[in-house]
C-alpha cells in the first residue's frame, strides 16, 4: 500500500504547518553541520584557518544554492504530477533527475578540484588564510557528488509530501559532520582542510542512508530502471522551473559573495566577522526558509489538485506565521548577536564586528519572512522567471550598487555594509505584490507535466 499525500486536503494552516515543521528542524541540523565547521575550527584553530572557511563555505554555499534551485524544479514536476494523479510521469520526472544531476555533479568536480587556487584568489582571500581558503574548496570539490545527490533526494521527498526523512538523513549527517569536525580538527590540528573533510564524510554517509530509506519506503508513485533516462517532457518541465530558480540563486548569492570579497579587503578580523555573522544568519532565516520549501511544495501539489484557493490561502498563512517567528529572531540578532556569535569565535574583535553586521540583518529578518512566502508560492504555481527577475533586480539593482558605494564611504562599519540586503528585500517584496494580483487575474497556473 502506498503512503498517501495529504497537502491537498484538510485544514491548510494545520497541514502547512505539520509539513513544514520537519523541514525547520531539518534545516537547522543542515545549518548546524554548515556550522560546525566554523564552530570547532573557531575554537581549536586560528583566525587564518577560520577566515579559509569563512571564504570556502561563502562559495560552496553559492554553489549549494544554485543546485538546490536547479532541485526545485523535481520538487514542483513530482508535485504538480501527483496533485493530478499522474504517478508515472511523476516517477519518470524522478528517472529524469537523476540523469541530470549526475551530470551537473560531475561537471562542477572536475571544474572546481582543479581551479581551488583560482577560486581562492578570486575571492581575494587574505594572505594569512589563502592556503586554508584553497585547500577547504578543493576538498568539498571532491565531494560535490554526494551535496548533489542529498539536495535531489530531499527535492523527491518534498515533492511527495514527506517532509520527515529528509528530517532523519540531515540528522545523521549532522552527527557525522560534528564527530569528525572534533577528530579531524580538534583531535588531529588539521584545521580548515580537516573541517572539509568532515563535511564530504557526512554528506557521503547522508545520501547512503537516505538511499536505504528509499528502498525500504512504499512511495506515491510509479518507478522502474527504464525511467532513468532523459525524458524531453520531464526535462522540460523541470528545467522551465528550476533554470530561472538556479540563475536567481546564482546572482542572488553572488551578490552576498560580493560582499565577502569587499569585506576581504578590509581585513582578516573582518572578514572572518561576516563568516561569523552568515551562519548566524542561516539559523535566524531557518523559518523563512522552511516555509519557502514548503510552500513551493504545497502549491505544486494543490494547483495540479485543481485547488488554486488553497494555494492562496497557505500564502497568506505563511507570511502571518514566518512574520511572528521573524520578530523574535530580529529581537535575537538586535539585542543578542555577541552572545550568538560567540558561539562561532572567541576572537572578541570578529565578535564585536559580526554583531555590528548582525544589526543590519535584524530588519531583514521581517523582511524576508514575508519575502520567502511570495517566492515559495511563485516557485509552486511555476512562475520562475518572475523570481528569477525580481532576485536579479534585488542583487544587481540594489544589493551590490549599495554595498559598493557604502564602502567607499569614510569611518563605516559592517552595519553600514549589512544594510544593503534589508534595503534589497524592500524592493523584492513591492515588486512581488504587484506580481501576485497580476497573476492572480489571470487565475491559470503553468502546466508543467
Amino acid at each position: 500500500m502506498r503512503e498517501e499525500q495529504t497537502l491537498t486536503q484538510g485544514s491548510i494552516l494545520k497541514t502547512l504547518i505539520t509539513f513544514a515543521f520537519p523541514v525547520v528542524l531539518a534545516l537547522l541540523l543542515q545549518a548546524a553541520y554548515g556550522a560546525a565547521d566554523l564552530i570547532i575550527v573557531g575554537q581549536f584553530a586560528g583566525t587564518g584557518e577560520q577566515s579559509g572557511v569563512a571564504s570556502g563555505s561563502q562559495f560552496f554555499h553559492l554553489v549549494t544554492m544554485m543546485i538546490t534551485g536547479l532541485t526545485m524544479g523535481v520538487t514542483v514536476f513530482v508535485g504538480n504530477a501527483i496533485g493530478a494523479g499522474r504517478t508515472e510521469r511523476a516517477g519518470r520526472g524522478i528517472g529524469t533527475g537523476i540523469v541530470l544531476f549526475t551530470g551537473i555533479a560531475l561537471v562542477l568536480t572536475v571544474l572546481v578540484v582543479p581551479g581551488s587556487t583560482m577560486l581562492a584568489r578570486f575571492l581575494h582571500a587574505p594572505e594569512e588564510a589563502f592556503a586554508q581558503t584553497s585547500a577547504y574548496i578543493r576538498i568539498c570539490g571532491m565531494g560535490k557528488v554526494f551535496i548533489v545527490a542529498y539536495n535531489v533526494i530531499g527535492a523527491v521527498f518534498r515533492g511527495i509530501g514527506d517532509s520527515k526523512t529528509p528530517l532523519f538523513t540531515v540528522f545523521v549527517a549532522c552527527v557525522i559532520n560534528i564527530v569528525g569536525d572534533l577528530v579531524l580538527v580538534a583531535g588531529f590540528g588539521m584545521g580548515a582542510a580537516g573541517a572539509a573533510l568532515a563535511t564530504v564524510s557526512a554528506q557521503a554517509v547522508s545520501v547512503v542512508c537516505s538511499l536505504y530509506l528509499i528502498g525500504r519506503k512504499k512511495l506515491p508513485f510509479s518507478f522502474s530502471r527504464s525511467f532513468i533516462r532523459l525524458d524531453p517532457v520531464c526535462v522540460r518541465g523541470i528545467l522551465w522551473v528550476g533554470v530561472p530558480i538556479a540563475l536567481q540563486e546564482m546572482l542572488v548569492q553572488f551578490s552576498f559573495l560580493f560582499i565577502q570579497i569587499i569585506v576581504n579587503g578590509m581585513g582578516v578580523t573582518e572578514s572572518a566577522a561576516v563568516g561569523v555573522a552568515e551562519k548566524v544568519c542561516v539559523f535566524l532565516m531557518l523559518v523563512a526558509s522552511a516555509y519557502m520549501q514548503s510552500i513551493s511544495a504545497f502549491v505544486a501539489q494543490n494547483n495540479g489538485a485543481g485547488l488554486p484557493q488553497r494555494s492562496r490561502k497557505a500564502l497568506l498563512y505563511g507570511i502571518v506565521t514566518a512574520l511572528m517567528a521573524g520578530a523574535v529572531m530580529g529581537t535575537l540578532a538586535l539585542l543578542g548577536g555577541s552572545v550568538l556569535s560567540a558561539v562561532f569565535s572567541r576572537e572578541p574583535m570578529v565578535i564585536a564586528a559580526s554583531h555590528q553586521y548582525l544589526k543590519a540583518y535584524a530588519i531583514d529578518c521581517l523582511l524576508t519572512a514575508v519575502l520567502f512566502c511570495f517566492i515559495g508560492y511563485f516557485n509552486g504555481c511555476g512562475r520562475t522567471v518572475f523570481v528569477m527577475v525580481q532576485g536579479v533586480v534585488g542583487a544587481f539593482c540594489v544589493r551590490i550598487p549599495a554595498v559598493y558605494l557604502i564602502s567607499q564611504m569614510e569611518h563605516i562599519t559592517l552595519f553600514h555594509i549589512g544594510l544593503a540586503t534589508p534595503l534589497s528585500s524592500v524592493v523584492q517584496i513591492f515588486l512581488c505584490i504587484g506580481a501576485y494580483h497580476l497573476y492572480r487575474r489571470r487565475e491559470r497556473p503553468v502546466d508543467l507535466c
